[in-house]
């Protein structure tokens, strides 16, 4: 696999860590309580992420086939366009920049934790299987729309790359709200 895909593949496998061991430290029964009104609960955080990953999914499977139409081979190193390496940079831990969720990503119910780790797995697993079926591939050739905004379009490999770093946003402000529970 392409070093720079293996990288995006090693930070899907830290966020999953970082939930199990997030899972460890915070019982079940406080997975649903914010420590703070203003702020989200470990099952809105969780959520949230399930929210985003299955909205991207469908998207990264269809840039996945047209860049497999290009017939073209794969850069030497891949590169974000402008507006992804943007997102990608403001969306890392620790929380600098506030962003406003859209609306139909701001979890209302959400299920209990156990199921919420499960499909947050399975979810995984899915954004694994895109990232190794983009190496190979010119990924950065072929632009997608955000499912969080219809005006923001950026390359396939940025969208791969943001996927992971806004994971680990949220997962950080989750163990945010383990350590506020835990005082």
């Amino acid at each position: 696999m392409h070093h720079q895909l293996r990288a995006i593949a090693t930070e899907l496998d830290q966020a999953s860590h970082r939930l199990r061991e997030l899972d460890t430290r915070l019982p079940d029964d406080l997975w649903p309580v914010r420590a703070d009104p203003t702020r989200w609960s470990v099952s809105e955080c969780v959520a949230h992420l399930n929210m985003t990953s299955r909205a991207f999914l469908p998207p990264l499977h269809t840039a996945i086939t047209a860049a497999r139409t290009l017939g073209q081979a794969a850069p030497r190193n891949y590169h974000r366009d402008p507006l992804g390496w943007i997102l990608w940079r403001t969306m890392g831990p620790p929380v600098r920049m506030k962003v406003k969720t859209p609306t139909a990503f701001v979890p209302l119910d959400t299920a209990t934790p156990a199921d919420l780790r499960a499909e947050f797995d399975e979810l995984q697993l899915e954004l694994q299987r895109c990232v190794s079926e983009g190496d190979g591939l010119p990924i950065q050739a072929v632009k997608l729309t955000s499912p969080f905004s219809e005006r923001a379009r950026y390359n396939l490999f940025a969208a791969l790359s943001i996927l992971p770093r806004h994971q680990h946003r949220h997962l950080w402000q989750a163990e945010q709200v383990a350590v506020a529970h835990s005082r």
